[in-house]
């Protein structure tokens, strides 16, 4: 059930994403969406690290919780790239539609970095650097916290985990 939530919140994030009015003009509005959708990344995260630790399958409970808060990352990102380059037209290599955004997105995250789309504006490599380093936070931290909060509910249930 974990994995059919995850997967029908991800799928519903993309789904909003490219049906939500993101017509926005101005590089305000996008700056106050990306603080506001950071935060919003950061509580669903705690969030899902407390459920993690009420669960009664933590394990399944932290897979969920990585594909909730990565998929809203990703969206977040794509929303703000979109933004921008509407508001700011040429802080890109190419005009972004939304498919553009969210490729550009991933490529950044999965560093693969196809170098067909880049950021050409200042305010455009700023919000990919950002992405950057959030997304090595996103990786690095958010998977040693979940593996504790897992541990921890292991521990609650009086199921230790094998050692490592």
């Amino acid at each position: 059930m974990s994995v059919v939530r995850a997967v029908g919140i991800a799928a519903g994030l993309v789904t909003a994403y490219y049906l939500l009015p993101l017509d926005g003009r101005g590089t305000a509005r996008t700056a106050t969406l990306l603080t506001c959708g950071l935060l919003a990344v950061v509580l669903v995260f705690l969030w899902e690290v407390r459920a993690i630790v009420r669960s009664t399958s933590p394990r399944l409970k932290a897979v969920e919780a990585l594909a909730v808060t990565l998929a809203l990352y990703l969206v977040l990102f794509s929303s703000a790239y979109y933004l921008l380059d509407h508001s700011s037209p040429g802080s890109f290599s190419e005009p972004l539609t939304r498919t553009d955004a969210l490729y550009f997105t991933l490529t950044t995250f999965a560093t693969v970095g196809f170098g067909d789309i880049t950021a050409l504006s200042q305010t455009g490599r700023v919000v990919t650097m950002l992405q950057m380093l959030g997304g090595l936070i996103l990786v690095g931290i958010a998977a040693k916290v979940l593996a504790g909060a897992v541990r921890a509910g292991l521990r609650r249930q009086g199921r230790e985990p094998p050692p490592e």
